[in-house]
């Protein structure tokens, strides 16, 4: 009896699937026995199709654990490798692979991994074909390893990373994209011939069929954090947790109780005097888990009907920012529909209710969603309600088409307010390197969807078309391995036939051998009204102005990188009798590939600054700005990372006149009393994090920072060396929070 329970034991080791495969780096033939394997990585950056110039091979296998992948990265000695260490979600232009994928295989969801040769990695959630979002952090397995001909990876993916659709008959299908970059060139190479620099890239991915598994996750996140106020002297603590479950693919919950949406991430510093509000991304676990669905790009910027930061922001009465009782958000599928639902609630007579449902459904080469939202904003008698409706469809394999269309309709005080707009964009790939995009927008003056989503602007009606030309064949002896040259006329009206723009513009973005990017950009804009300045209170006519701007991001060379920002720009009462500039240069250098420290200058000139006042009145001023980026990353080791974040702001204007806004647009001048003034500002953030185990973090955060706006004028260099002075906040935050898997 024994001998045929190990014989009936052996049969099955022998004819079973892998059941496991050890993420340790080393590719063992016996573990990937059985794995598709993909030698044809081709050239897509640039974007050539041709061969890549390093051999490249990589294996996919589905296991009951989730989907393994590995890379070998030939990469022999005369290709200079990068030993950078980077922190998660870096950026930085390092040797690299990414593994993306479509769980669902219908172009609307896809999700990336990156791991860098020294075992840094990167994640993100793609929507809208092409649009990345590196706030999402995932659980997922990687190793690398490295010998004198190139080096490895191994990836595990657990398959309750992302919702799913049902399997038939057993089988799933996933769209799939591998690529490998090399840090030294920038080239990239990838299977399938797919770019993100094209219209269509996420339902490009290759179509495989894999055997259903399914994986079930409950996760419960304690957190506890402790915060010290010392300029208030005083403390504040506080207890939570979130929670995941995924019993299966096609269903699953995120949930937050007693949630901690304080940031251990420190947003870059903004000086604002603009009628638009600044958009700012959202780190928050809670709203990046199982997010993507949610995505409903209005197509215009970082336009969109859900940005969480609205939840838990600056309360409706004035006294801080909002607590939340509870948030929930449900995912799911039904066939080849997709659902998700999210809820929040906020504490208090001002304490707000965000709600928000969404579905997909895939019909093949076409796709169509709804979203509705539903905020409650008691403290200001007020209920938002906005419905959207988005459609993608493909009819040739050359032309691609999205449109959406969105309605709000707002009840305050009794009074319902109701108003609508909508978005087209066909983009057509016309072959040997040509494209061209036609795209018009229309919003009227009463929609409203900034109770829970971001639009900077409403009431105007906007159309470009656009062409463009990519060249990839470049003598070899060109620094250049790539260009694409792109034209683009545009128009820009409001919604009641005023001419606030006509625009044409040409820039060239460019790849060079040695890994960096270059991109040069040439606005010119005609004479046009601009009906925000003033905040209702008249629109003012604008000369014609023009706008040069120029960018390169140097990657590793030794011990430096850099980035370099310039700009000159024209503008204000004068139109093109005067220019401004801005220049920003920051150096890195690398004392080990641990630690590396950066330092640099921002210095920005205008000399014909339009700032409003109040009513129709606004000053013209001659402003001068320098600013101060610096910081390190220690990567002390796979585990703990010290980083220092320091920004300081000094800004002068000198007043050249006061001007009112006539009956007829025109500026004119006022002898009413308007003054110079500056502007100081002050971040500096110090954050050690050790991590315990997969999403299980120890922050210790020490922040300090500061605002003040002088009604005086200061020496440029006075008002930044002044704001290091700045002690608005000074606060110490300890977090600890740990992840259990059950």
């Amino acid at each position: 009896m024994r001998v045929a329970c190990l014989l009936l034991f052996s049969l099955a080791a022998v004819s079973a699937p892998a059941l496991a495969v050890d993420i340790d780096g080393h590719i063992q033939p016996e573990e990937w026995k059985g794995a598709r394997h993909i030698t044809d990585f081709r050239q897509v950056q640039p974007l050539s199709g041709k061969p890549g110039a390093l051999h490249t091979e990589a294996w996919i296998l589905a296991t009951p654990k989730g989907l393994a992948v590995a890379f070998r990265c030939d990469q022999p000695a005369g290709v200079p490798r990068t030993h950078q260490r980077v922190q998660r979600d870096f950026e930085d232009q390092v040797d690299r692979v990414n593994v993306m994928v479509d769980f669902n295989g219908d172009g609307r969801t896809g999700y990336d991994f990156v791991v860098s040769s020294t075992d840094g990695i990167n994640d993100a959630v793609i929507t809208n074909e092409t649009q990345f979002n590196k706030d999402w952090d995932g659980n997922w397995k990687h190793a690398v390893s490295e010998d004198a001909a190139g080096w490895s990876v191994e990836i595990l993916i657990p398959w309750y990373t992302a919702p799913m659709h049902a399997a038939t008959d057993g089988q799933r299908a996933l769209g799939i994209y591998l690529d490998r970059v090399t840090g030294s060139t920038g080239e990239r190479d990838a299977w399938p011939v797919a770019s993100f620099t094209l219209p269509r890239f996420l339902s490009e991915f290759r179509r495989i069929e894999v055997p259903h598994y399914s994986q079930s996750l409950f996760a419960v996140t304690p957190y506890v954090s402790g915060l010290y106020d010392n300029v208030r002297g005083r403390s504040h603590f506080q207890e939570g947790a979130d929670i995941l479950w995924k019993p299966s693919g096609q269903f699953q919950l995120t949930a937050a109780l007693n949630p901690d949406f304080g940031q251990v991430e420190s947003d870059d510093l903004v000086v604002n005097f603009g009628a638009t509000e600044t958009y700012v991304s959202d780190k928050r676990p809670f709203f990046t888990e199982n997010q993507g669905i949610f995505d409903f790009s209005l197509l215009d910027d970082n336009s969109q009907l859900v940005y969480t930061r609205r939840v838990g922001g600056p309360s409706d009465d004035g006294h801080g920012a909002a607590d939340i009782n509870a948030a929930v958000k449900l995912n799911g599928s039904f066939g080849s529909t997709s659902y998700g639902v999210l809820a929040a609630d906020e504490d208090g007579e001002a304490g707000r209710f965000f709600g928000a449902a969404r579905l997909t459904h895939d019909f093949g080469e076409q796709s169509l969603g709804m979203l509705l939202t539903r905020v409650d904003r008691p403290w200001l008698d007020r209920e938002a309600t906005v419905l959207g409706v988005d459609h993608h469809w493909r009819p040739t394999p050359q032309l691609t088409i999205a449109t959406n269309v969105v309605g709000s309709d707002i009840l305050q005080s009794g009074t319902h307010t109701r108003d609508s707009g909508g978005t087209l964009i066909a983009d057509y790939e016309m072959g040997d390197g040509w494209r061209q995009q036609w795209l018009g927008m229309h919003f009227g003056d009463q929609l409203q969807i900034n109770d829970f989503g971001y639009l900077d602007r409403n009431n105007f009606n906007y159309a470009h078309w656009e062409v463009r030309k990519r060249y990839t064949a470049l003598p070899a002896d060109s620094a250049y391995s790539s260009k694409e040259w792109r034209y683009r006329i545009d128009a820009l009206d409001n919604d009641h036939g005023l001419r606030l723009r006509r625009q044409f513009r040409v820039s060239r973005n460019s790849n060079l051998r040695n890994g960096a990017t270059e991109v040069v950009q040439l606005n010119v804009n005609s004479a046009g009204w601009d009906d925000l300045l003033t905040r209702g209170h008249g629109a003012l006519f604008l000369p014609p102005s023009i706008d040069l701007a120029y960018e390169r991001i140097s990657p590793r060379h030794g011990d430096w990188a850099f980035k370099l920002d310039a700009e000159v720009v024209s503008g204000g009462l004068g139109g093109n009798r005067q220019f401004g500039y801005d220049i920003k240069f920051i150096p890195t250098y690398f004392i080990s590939d641990a630690f590396s420290v950066y330092a640099g200058p921002y210095y920005e000139h205008l000399p014909d600054w339009l700032v409003w006042q109040h009513d129709n009145l606004i000053g013209r001023f001659d402003e001068h700005t320098l600013q101060l980026d610096a910081g390190f990353d220690w990567a002390i080791n796979p585990r703990q990372e010290l980083r220092v974040k320091l920004q300081a702001i000094g800004l002068d204007a000198r007043l050249r006149g006061g001007y009112r806004v006539g009956a007829n647009g025109r500026a004119v001048a006022s002898d009413e009393p308007v003054d110079d003034f500056s502007v100081r500002n002050l971040g500096l953030q110090i954050r050690y994090r050790y991590e315990l185990a997969p999403l299980s973090y120890l922050y210790v955060v020490y922040g300090r920072g500061g605002y003040a706006l002088d009604g005086y004028a200061r020496n440029t260099a006075d008002a930044f060396g002044n704001s290091f002075a700045l002690r608005d906040d000074e606060q110490l935050l300890v977090k600890l929070s740990y992840r259990f898997d059950m």
